[in-house]
């Protein structure tokens, strides 16, 4: 498999620290309000890179941690007159809500920094030692222009980087680039734990270093989040993780492209900031998914109520297909394979060969999409009633093996009716093999009228539901 890395800006073959297991850490959400549709990219990407791995026979350590406290964590709280631990539990029970609605698995540990305060103090400590982190009158600061190699990440020398920094108001940091590892409690009602440097609370980056290090170890396989956190955030936890453990902190660098509004960067301020909640209840999560896999991950998406249409009927597209092989094998029989139905079986193979082609470039989700639609195009060419039971199975289990390597196409199509309309259904076959039509036809409109429509087949009657 090959990953194109942000720390090298090239795709390179993906080899794992141990061949035994992947270790991967992902930035989750800093909790004190619902995610937004942005975040949701991330999630999803990043779950399917676990998902396809796990798919291809690799042990995955998943690790997403949750940013429980922080200024916006603070002010929020303050707001609503709550603490910064009820407002944390509040969203965080309702991300796992958005989450499981988005097919995104839970990581195998989900850290809250507020739970790992020794291991953050502990990183601080020996980047002290090291000498790269100073203190001044308990806030903790790290010390850029110490470590060379800072920029290595977001490929901009330190010059450029200190030329659009700024010193905000009473800090009192060495430099302007020097950032905050640990911030003195500035009232006594504000969140703090004890430390060497006297009670406060961690900076923002230092927290995702500690919880890697403890989680993961000092050095991960890959580390990923959105475009938007490679500078600060990430390029910070570089410099503060290689220069705690005088290693290299991850080995691949993975970062998913900005989602637009409407051709329009998504803001408050222009009233097109959406939640992913909004949209799971307009939509749907397999929707949203769905939408969130049919372009390359790197690239920036567009999201519009037209994409997310086209999205729900190509979704539909498959289902349908789904269903209709459902239907097919219950009216099939197990009989020897023709050469015809051998040849098809082929064409099923050189299928998930691209589907595993697509995946093994970069995470080509798009182009991975695009061969389990080739199934789609293919059964309802070439299969009907006539073909074997077993040909029809191995259609429907592919569709299903690829599409949950995805998080897609898993819901069951089975659908039962009540015994009237079940009877209602026989009394029109009957008059429809009495050619009865006048009868037929007043059932077929009064199961019509109860949401219910009929479809006569070869292999004889397949009903449906109306969609509201």
């Amino acid at each position: 498999m090959k990953i194109y890395n942000t720390l090298t800006r090239q795709k390179q073959e993906f080899v794992p620290i141990d061949k035994n297991e992947v270790k991967i850490y992902a930035c989750g959400p800093t909790v004190y309000n619902y995610i937004h549709i942005g975040n949701a990219r991330p999630l999803i990407i990043f779950d399917t890179l676990r998902r396809y791995m796990e798919y291809r026979g690799m042990k995955v350590t998943f690790v997403q941690n949750f940013t429980d406290v922080d200024d916006k964590m603070i002010n929020r709280a303050k707001e609503e007159g709550t603490t910064v631990k009820e407002l944390g539990d509040r969203f965080i029970a309702e991300y796992f809500k958005d989450a499981q609605a988005l097919g995104v698995h839970e990581a195998t540990i989900h850290p809250k920094a507020t739970e790992n305060i020794d291991a953050i103090i502990d990183v601080i400590k020996k980047l002290e030692e090291n000498g790269y982190a100073y203190n001044v009158d308990g806030d903790v600061y790290f010390a850029t222009k110490k470590f060379k190699e800072y920029g290595k990440l977001s490929k901009q020398p330190l010059e450029d980087l200190e030329a659009g920094a700024r010193i905000d108001v009473n800090e009192h940091k060495k430099d302007a680039m020097d950032f905050a590892l640990w911030k003195k409690q500035k009232e006594e009602s504000e969140i703090a734990w004890e430390s060497p440097w006297g009670m406060g609370r961690p900076g923002w980056h230092i927290e995702c270093s500690a919880m890697v290090n403890k989680y993961l170890g000092e050095t991960i396989d890959i580390h990923a989040g959105g475009q938007d956190l490679i500078f600060p955030h990430h390029e910070n936890e570089v410099a503060q993780s290689e220069c705690a453990n005088g290693k290299p902190f991850a080995n691949y660098w993975m970062h998913n492209g900005y989602i637009n509004i409407d051709n329009k960067k998504m803001s408050k301020s222009l009233g097109n900031f959406f939640t992913a909640r909004d949209i799971i209840e307009k939509y749907d999560g397999e929707t949203v998914r769905f939408f969130m896999l049919s372009a390359h991950y790197r690239n920036p998406v567009n999201f519009s109520d037209t994409l997310m249409e086209q999205s729900k009927s190509a979704l539909e597209r498959v289902y349908t297909c789904i269903d209709n092989l459902e239907f097919l094998k219950e009216n099939s029989e197990e009989k020897t394979l023709t050469d015809t139905e051998k040849e098809f079986l082929s064409k099923l193979d050189s299928f998930k060969e691209k589907f595993i082609g697509a995946m093994d470039d970069d995470l080509n989700t798009a182009d991975a999409i695009a061969a389990i639609f080739d199934i789609v195009y293919a059964s309802n060419t070439a299969l009907s009633g006539e073909n074997s039971r077993e040909v029809i199975e191995k259609t429907i289990a592919l569709i299903r093996e690829l599409g949950n390597v995805l998080g897609l196409f898993q819901k069951s199509n089975e659908k039962s009716i009540d015994a009237e309309i079940e009877k209602m259904i026989e009394q029109r076959n009957k008059a429809r093999e009495e050619k009865d039509w006048a009868t037929a036809d007043a059932i077929r409109d009064k199961l019509k009228e109860m949401n219910i429509v009929l479809k006569d087949t070869p292999l004889g009657v397949k009903w449906s539901y109306i969609e509201e």
